[in-house]
């Protein structure tokens, strides 16, 4: 099996057509290949879906699943921004754009008693670095502790199949405010691990911080790939593309790091289950 789960085209904040993911992905010998789009937010933002673009986006998904049924599996998920108090129930979601599975992510951080927003995502290193000044006071411990928060509240009260990369909060961190094998650091991202496995949640392995040089290793990385190979939990790889060029950006070294972590199979979506690949077969 060749798979990515987590594609965003124009319809999010993606470079173009649906179609022309599709086609490069048959050109790399793809058996499945799963659109995300970013769900839809109550504020004005450039990467969310847009709620009135439902019925042209359902309606072209259905013709081209339908049109490349005999060369290409498509799926149509969603990837889910969470944000207490703000974002729609994952469930609702889920039935209004009939999704096959839903990736539960978080990127905007709601600080305690705050209507602001720190957005920790995006190129601009900048904006992590004010929101961590302006919203916290400086205080990482507590900005990354109240990101933690908010993804173990996603996990504890939303349905969804997927966690998408879960520890991105260190993507512009960049070792200058913490390192990851700090005490206090690795207890939050036990903890989060603790919810998933109860939960029974799969978790992605995000290529996308390699290819786009903004982190030395994957969304988890090695350190923590260890204990998730301990604990048995599963997890997929994905590109988290945002051009067709990047459908299987960093995936040799994405699978070299799972090795390494003593992983050896990973999940894909396939008529209607998840189903296993071993590692060595998977992206061949």
């Amino acid at each position: 099996m060749k798979t990515n789960h987590h594609t965003h085209s124009h319809f999010s904040d993606g470079s173009t057509h649906p179609e022309a993911y599709i086609e490069q992905a048959i050109q790399l010998n793809f058996d499945v290949l799963g659109f995300t789009e970013h769900s839809p937010l109550p504020f004005d933002n450039p990467f969310s879906f847009k709620p009135f673009r439902k019925e042209e986006y359902l309606k072209l998904m259905q013709d081209l699943r339908s049109r490349y049924a005999d060369k290409l599996i498509v799926h149509v998920g969603m990837e889910m921004d969470f944000i207490p108090g703000i974002s729609e129930d994952f469930l609702s979601i889920r039935k209004e754009y009939r999704a096959d599975y839903l990736i539960g992510s978080v990127h905007l951080v709601r600080p305690n008693h705050s209507d602001e927003l720190w957005f920790t995502d995006g190129p601009c290193q900048d904006t992590y670095d004010e929101g961590v000044s302006k919203l916290f006071m400086g205080d990482i411990r507590r900005a990354v502790s109240t990101y933690y928060r908010q993804v173990n509240t996603m996990i504890a009260t939303q349905d969804f199949e997927i966690i998408g990369h879960f520890d991105k909060i260190k993507m512009h961190n960049r070792n200058r405010y913490f390192l990851e094998d700090e005490k206090w650091y690795m207890q939050l991202v036990r903890e989060t691990l603790s919810l998933i496995r109860q939960k029974g949640l799969i978790v992605e392995v995000n290529s996308r911080g390699i290819y786009k040089k903004r982190s030395d290793s994957t969304y988890p990385g090695l350190e923590i790939l260890k204990e998730i190979g301990r604990e048995k939990i599963p997890v997929m790889i994905n590109s988290d593309a945002h051009q067709p060029g990047e459908l299987d950006g960093a995936y040799p070294e994405t699978m070299g790091i799972l090795s390494n972590a003593g992983i050896s199979e990973v999940v894909y979506y396939r008529k209607n289950q998840w189903e296993y690949s071993s590692l060595k077969e998977w992206g061949k």
